[in-house]
């Protein structure tokens, strides 16, 4: 209710109530005379009251996924679960046949190399038998990275199909697997490039130090074993540091190469740029999700686990394996198979989901992006085409810088 609303009463009001001031400030106050009543000026509309409750704040849209603002805790984990829900075939469904493929690749490639060295074992003589055994850990570990690299394109092909079902969804599209795959071409090799380029790199410093933990035990006696555990409890100290940290100034380069269409090289300036100052808020939100998909994983896998050898002590108290207890076995590894797929595929497309949010979070709080989505979708909505909003602003870039 406005001033003038309040002051004004009814001719007959008991308490008459004069006007809140003079017209002129100069000029001495006079006693309103009996029955005065203060009348608003001609013409003068009062403005309603508002309701009681009602907002004096109009909320920023939200067309799809996220409101357009800088986002909190709280907008950026619900979203990331809401992205399973909300287009659950090229999240979901997408990542389960991936994970799929990379498991029966793997249970299939790691199986015949061991099943053929170990028949070379049985077959062979005498003297070769040493020669076989002390190549065969070699033979299987070479077998296994097949299904590394495998994972390491697999990995990278369902993180940009996440990155882009979140960019769409923002802008309230829903999209299925072949439109978002068209949207993805393009950008698959320097998305695998760098999946390559982080794998490569881990492994080589686990190598170095794995080589160097070797040397000291076989040159150096008992004092190489001391420096061996010396070094190794070091390495792993400084590793997980550079992990942690690199980790997660480099965890959106993946969201610059898809979104912003850029190479490896700008993508990780772009990633480094983003980040700073927002480090340890990074960090947390991203630990924070994968603490809560381990302990989801934990409870999902605990009946099974609980329960797997109750049942099978019942069947089989004697451990005689017979073949009910052997058709027992399999049947609780292929279900045991069955949960870990289903729920790897869940925490792979939520993880890379909150890392998406992030991105765009930053690009909202450094650059205004919520502004360029806001006047996508109105443009859209009024019938008009205005370039992708993703794609990099040269200015905005060089202000962040």
């Amino acid at each position: 209710m406005s001033e003038d609303q309040q002051q004004w009463q009814a001719p007959d009001a008991a308490a008459p109530v004069p006007p809140s001031a003079p017209a002129d400030p100069s000029l001495p106050t006079v006693p309103p005379p009996a029955g005065y009543a203060y009348l608003p000026p001609a013409g003068y509309a009062a403005s309603p009251a508002p309701a009681a409750g009602a907002p004096g704040w109009t909320p920023p849209p939200k067309p799809g996924l996220i409101p357009l603002r800088p986002l909190t805790l709280g907008d950026i984990l619900g979203a990331s679960f809401r992205v399973l829900r909300r287009n659950p075939r090229p999240t979901f469904g997408f990542s389960l046949v991936l994970q799929a493929i990379t498991t029966i690749v793997s249970i299939v490639v790691v199986g015949l190399v061991t099943w053929w060295v170990l028949a070379r074992v049985d077959f062979s003589t005498s003297e070769n038998v040493t020669t076989i055994e002390n190549g065969a850990p070699f033979l299987i570990g070479l077998s296994a990275l097949i299904p590394v690299a495998l994972s390491i394109v697999i990995g990278a092909l369902l993180q940009g199909i996440v990155v882009l079902e979140v960019s769409r969804a923002t802008l309230g599209e829903k999209q299925n697997a072949g439109a978002l795959f068209r949207r993805f071409r393009g950008r698959i090799g320097a998305l695998i490039g760098w999946s390559a380029i982080v794998a490569g790199v881990v492994l080589v410093a686990v190598g170095i130090l794995v080589g160097l933990i070797i040397l000291f035990v076989a040159t150096l006696g008992t004092a190489g074993i001391v420096f061996a555990v010396l070094l190794g409890l070091l390495g792993l100290a400084a590793g997980a540091v550079l992990y942690f940290w690199l980790g997660t100034r480099l965890s959106l380069v993946p969201s610059a190469i898809v979104l912003e269409r850029l190479s490896i090289r700008d993508a990780i300036i772009r990633s480094w740029t983003l980040t700073r100052g927002f480090f340890w808020r990074t960090l947390g939100i991203e630990l924070l999700v994968a603490v809560i998909l381990n302990f989801a994983t934990q409870i999902a896998s605990a009946p099974l686990s609980f329960l797997s050898p109750l049942i099978t002590g019942l069947v089989d108290p004697n451990g005689q394996m017979g073949p009910t207890a052997i058709a027992l076995i399999a049947g609780i590894g292929v279900l045991g198979l069955a949960l870990t797929l289903v729920v790897g595929s869940i925490t792979a497309v939520v993880q890379a989901a909150a890392t998406a949010l992030l991105y765009l979070d930053l690009r909202i709080r450094k650059e205004g992006l919520d502004l360029d989505l806001a006047r996508f979708v109105e443009a859209r909505q009024a019938g008009d085409e205005l370039p992708d909003p993703y794609l990099p602003n040269p200015l905005q870039q060089s202000a962040t810088a």
